[in-house]
């Protein structure tokens, strides 16, 4: 007990210089870290277009991209633009693979890096062919409006502000900027059902991972012919879309069946479970009867 209060008497009796040291190494090292889990890598594009220096319009490409589908799976500035996020003289640097901004004619290709089944069927449509001419060519594309340029992937959407796709993104709002609704809409009509069919199910695996059971083979199907679908209605030809529909219900259908398996199997177990329990229980109030009779 003595030692103890030497130690804190000597602790006390410390210059307040030193403790001005011991504060400002504490801020530096512990309040402006983050020590919960693995320490987060800085990334120089993100910290320099936050920056107070850079103008608004560059700043606001950093909030819109938090806000992506990008962003929650991880994908950020350098994964489209290139360079080296980790590396201040090079971050811009075309020797690290620097590309920047793509041009009104690159924007396909840009996205078709990742995006490389939607690229191919978009090429094919109607709207990739009036790009490839150049924008506003009449013979590719009827529909486009005068002096409109037609679509790219961020005219439909957006460049940073990414959000995960869905049949929503088809409205009279967007579409109309360009030519009628009336087609657009018979596409989205086409679409509704087998889209609603895989966001259910996407809920369904979603409430069995709550349960800690993870379908990593349905997922994994799942994701694979959502991918397919969203492919395929990028060639905007409502005919493909509904020749093909019997294709993914069929595969829908496969993926369905294992789930209510699972939750068969899920079901099966809390019975079990629940009997177990309310045999021990009984075993162990009959036990219980039994020595207190022998008393």
């Amino acid at each position: 007990m003595r030692n103890a209060i030497l130690v804190l008497a000597m602790l006390f009796a410390l210059p307040a210089a030193g403790h001005a040291g011991y504060r400002q190494d504490f801020e530096n090292e512990f309040l402006t870290k983050t020590w919960a889990g693995a320490q987060m890598e800085e990334n120089l594009c993100i910290s320099c277009h936050a920056s107070e220096q850079m103008k608004p319009e560059f700043r606001e490409i950093t909030e819109e991209w938090k806000e992506s589908w990008h962003a929650q799976n991880n994908i950020s500035c350098e994964n489209c633009h290139g360079g080296d996020p980790r590396d201040a003289a090079m971050a811009m640097s075309k020797q690290r693979g620097f590309i920047g901004s793509p041009t009104y004619q690159e924007i396909p290709d840009f996205c078709g890096k990742c995006h490389i089944a939607i690229l191919a069927s978009f090429r094919d449509s109607g709207h990739g062919k009036a790009h490839s001419a150049g924008g506003t060519s009449p013979g590719c594309i009827t529909a486009i409006k005068a002096g409109k340029k037609a679509p790219s992937c961020v005219t439909c959407h957006g460049s940073h502000n990414i959000q995960k796709a869905s049949i929503d993104i088809i409205n009279e709002k967007l579409c109309t900027q360009c030519h009628s609704y009336e087609r657009a809409k018979i596409m989205k009509q086409a679409l509704f059902l087998t889209e609603k069919r895989i966001e259910e199910l996407e809920m369904r695996l979603q409430a069995l991972k709550r349960e800690g059971i993870v379908a990593e083979t349905d997922e994994k199907n799942l994701f694979s012919t959502q991918a397919e679908f969203r492919a395929l209605f990028h060639t905007v030809d409502v005919n493909l879309v509904k020749s093909r529909t019997d294709e993914f219900t069929v595969k829908l259908d496969q993926i369905d069946k294992n789930i209510q398996a699972t939750y068969q199997e899920l079901r099966s177990r809390k019975n079990l479970s629940a009997f177990l329990m309310l045999s021990f229980s009984g075993m162990g109030v009959v036990i219980f009867l039994i020595s207190r009779k022998n008393e």
